[in-house]
């Protein structure tokens, strides 16, 4: 089959990603606080934490999944209120794996003023029931497990246990929403699967699937194979499928094993050209750039994805089109032909990215669906932003919200309120109005108008505080509707919210300029390289002789950097430290370790990490530079160690991931990956950890293990441009000493002015 692509720049695979995709959550927020405590809305969620696979005893052909609620993206504590509370947890079952047995283990208590005749939890999956538990005074209060026994045949491939709370404390009329009413569902409950194999078909129009699954939550671990040692081009090539998976895998990260001339067990991505021979694997011939999936030869259950051409120009053609048009491609073969290569992109464009050149509509990012919600326990709205890392928001008030929303009005002035949040920070609450604030008068000039939907509909302008707002941020609003019924009183469940799609955030009005060396924008954002969403403006210098952990290491990274622009590096540079002049104007990402790269014992001045003698030392700077930091300014933070409290160990079991500035060019970055084979799967878990990433910041991050310790140098460089006035205002401000001698020489001059004044009028008076 010959498959013609002629629409440059479509990504047909995700033309406009959502950030932080996952697994749909179905939970309700049951407490009013701001936050809500309450998960996301199908796929506008925070992210999960990655699941590592579990290795458990299974039937022959077989494997056992046990996930706990974390993994599954329920990473808190689930409190059920009132008489009815309910939970939702999802679970998906990849599209190569069919179930053949389910479990639940619960972990679980409730309140001790339960009644046991009237009150229960109900466990049911997709709507069906399979458990009733009830409740047993007792036992009330303490902690609890049962095993819940789920019927393969109710499991298809995305799913939802929902575990609704039905509780009463008085056989009397009663509060629905009294405090006695509750129950705990601990996060440390799991799910456990024994799953069995299924044979796909051969067809390119599943892409990315069996190597990539969106149903499967755990850490996507996807095995590259080369005919033997890589060259520059070939790499490039594979850098672009890698980037494009680690978009796709999103907060899941991805992770690729590399083998040469071998074929690993389980799927794999084989990059062919004509000298290529692997054994047990009957090649086709090659015709031009191509793609293909063939069977594996010694798994049949598994597949193998053929990257095809008969040079590496042609090699880089066809991943190239696989990330770009994934879905064009159909049968198991196809040519690529007519294909044109996109136009470079421009600066800042990421798709995942807030755009820097216009507001961004919120539906860009949510659909309507995501935004709306229903009832007096009703979900967190919930918005991720990817922002520039390099965002000026210095003295600003703030980056404003234009934000639009719907919600059914109040019988009464009451304490209801839309509670907005950036993360866990607290922004504001806006105040939810009734339709008539004058309460029981049959006309009133002040009445709220009602929209044909009965709703009422405000727009607000909230200022988001910069500093609440890293490189990637979730906007979280919650609706909190104020019980209307009370004791004896039915609560009827008949209230809705919405924000509007139309709702924009705007960063436009800011520049682009941050004080650099700075890890946290690399981890967090991919910057300075993701600047250019397609790395146009950067190179990848590995080891003259790359060993696999380097190679791993590249495709690792540009994983993550494709992670956080949502875009294939289609014009990444590699090559060796012999070709790193000709990258002047590049910004820089050198992998390798302190043996067998060059660089970095030929830039080791400019590095914060040095050898000395054995054992990697810290450099300090001099007296004299700490001197001339004060006249003109420097970055100081108290939240990072100083260097002399950072020892890196020579056992090969630390990673370094340090920052500064190119050698070659002044405003250009370097970012070196210091790692070896014992230390690499370390950077790259620390990479896509949540709570491990957080720490990366700095000048250097030196990784050990699952610790991270972050140290801040004193060779400060910026990257960027500020108007002429802020650019005064903000170096003015960053030394006394500059600030103080623009007072002198101003007062110098006016006092000058002055004295000329003066002398001429005395001259007049002469004459």
């Amino acid at each position: 089959m010959t498959t013609s692509l002629q629409a440059p720049g479509r990504v047909a695979a995700h033309p406009r990603p959502a950030p932080y995709r996952g697994a749909t959550v179905l939970a309700f927020a049951l407490a009013a606080a701001a936050t809500g405590g309450a998960w996301a809305q199908p796929q506008v969620q925070p992210q999960a934490r990655p699941a590592t696979p579990v290795a458990a005893a299974a039937a022959p052909g077989g494997a056992v999944r046990e996930l706990n609620l974390t993994q599954l993206g329920i990473d808190y504590a689930v409190q059920l209120r009132g008489i009815s509370g309910t939970i939702g947890i999802p679970f998906n079952v990849r599209a190569d794996e069919l179930v053949t047995a389910a479990s639940l283990k619960l972990n679980y208590a409730y309140s001790p003023s339960l009644i046991p005749e009237l009150s229960h939890l109900k466990v049911t999956v997709n709507d069906v029931l399979v458990a009733t538990l009830p409740v047993n005074r007792a036992e009330a209060g303490k902690p609890q497990t049962q095993d819940i026994a789920i019927d393969r045949r109710l499991i298809t491939e995305f799913n939802r246990i929902n575990i609704e709370l039905v509780g009463h404390y008085t056989r009397e009329c009663e509060d629905p929403v009294h405090t006695s009413l509750w129950a705990r569902i601990d996060a440390s409950s799991t799910l456990r699967l024994n799953v069995s194999p299924l044979k796909l078909t051969n067809d390119l129009a599943t892409l990315p699937q069996p190597f990539f699954d969106r149903r499967d939550v755990r850490r996507a671990r996807i095995p590259f194979v080369f005919g033997g040692a890589e060259s520059p081009p070939l790499l490039e090539a594979a850098g672009i499928v890698s980037s494009w998976f680690g978009a796709l895998a999103d907060y899941r990260g991805a992770t690729f094993p590399v083998t040469r001339g071998e074929l690993p067990a389980g799927h794999a991505v084989v990059f062919v050209l004509p000298d290529t021979q692997i054994p047990n694997l009957v090649l086709p011939a090659i015709q031009g750039p191509a793609l293909a999936v063939v069977d594996h030869p010694q798994d049949p259950a598994s597949k193998l994805l053929l990257v095809m051409g008969r040079d590496p120009a042609e090699l880089r053609t066809a991943a190239a089109a696989l990330t770009l048009n994934s879905r064009a491609f159909s049968g198991d073969r196809s040519s690529v032909t007519a294909f044109q290569e996109p136009a470079p992109r421009k600066p800042y464009d990421a798709p995942r990215w807030v755009p820097s050149d216009r507001p961004l509509q919120l539906g860009e990012l949510a659909t309507a669906a995501d935004l709306t919600v229903s009832g007096y326990t009703p979900d967190v709205v919930r918005v991720n932003l990817q922002l520039p890392p390099d965002l000026f928001t210095w003295r600003s008030r703030g980056i404003p919200l234009d934000l639009q929303y719907r919600y059914t009005p109040r019988v009464r002035p009451d304490q209801s309120t839309l509670n907005v949040n950036v993360d866990d920070n607290f922004i504001g609450a806006l105040p939810l109005r009734s339709a008539n604030p004058a309460g029981d008068r049959w006309w009133n000039p002040l009445a709220v108008k009602v929209m044909p939907d009965g709703t009422v509909a405000e727009n607000r302008q909230v200022m988001l505080p910069p500093l609440a707002l890293g490189p990637r941020s979730q906007l979280r609003m919650h609706y909190y509707f104020e019980p209307s019924g009370g004791r004896c009183l039915p609560l009827l469940d008949n209230v809705r919210g919405s924000i509007d799609p139309t709702s924009t955030i705007d960063v436009s009005g800011f520049p682009h300029y941050i004080a650099m060396p700075e890890l946290a924008a690399y981890a967090n954002g991919g910057f300075p390289f993701s600047r250019m969403a397609d790395l146009s403006e950067t190179a990848v210098v590995l080891p003259d002789q790359p060993e696999a952990a380097d190679t791993e290491t590249y495709l690792g990274l540009l994983g993550q950097i494709g992670r956080a622009t949502g875009y294939p590096a289609l014009r990444v540079k590699v090559g060796r430290s012999a070709d790193v002049s000709q990258w002047a104007d590049k910004d820089l990402l050198v992998i390798g370790n302190l043996q067998n790269q060059p660089l970095f014992a030929q830039w080791a001045a400019k590095m914060p990490l040095q050898r000395n003698g054995t054992s990697p030392q810290i450099r300090l700077n001099s007296w004299l530079d700490n001197a001339v930091d004060f006249v003109i300014g420097a970055r100081k933070r108290e939240d990072l160690p100083g260097a002399m409290q950072i020892a890196v160990s020579d056992d090969g079991r630390d990673a370094v991931l340090a920052g500064f500035e190119s050698p070659l060019r002044s405003g250009r970055s370097v970012i070196a990956a210091v790692t070896n084979p014992a230390s690499k799967e370390a950077l790259l878990n620390a990479l896509m950890t949540p709570d491990l990433l957080k720490r990366i910041q700095g000048s250097m991050a030196i990784v050990r293990d699952t610790q991270v310790h972050s140290v801040l140098g004193e060779d400060v460089y910026y990257v960027g441009r500020l108007p002429p006035m802020a650019w005064l205002q903000w170096n003015l401000s960053r030394s006394p000493l500059l600030l103080a001698g623009l007072v002198v020489a101003l007062a110098l001059l006016g006092a000058a002015v002055a004295f000329a004044s003066l002398q001429l009028r005395a001259r007049r008076r002469l004459r």
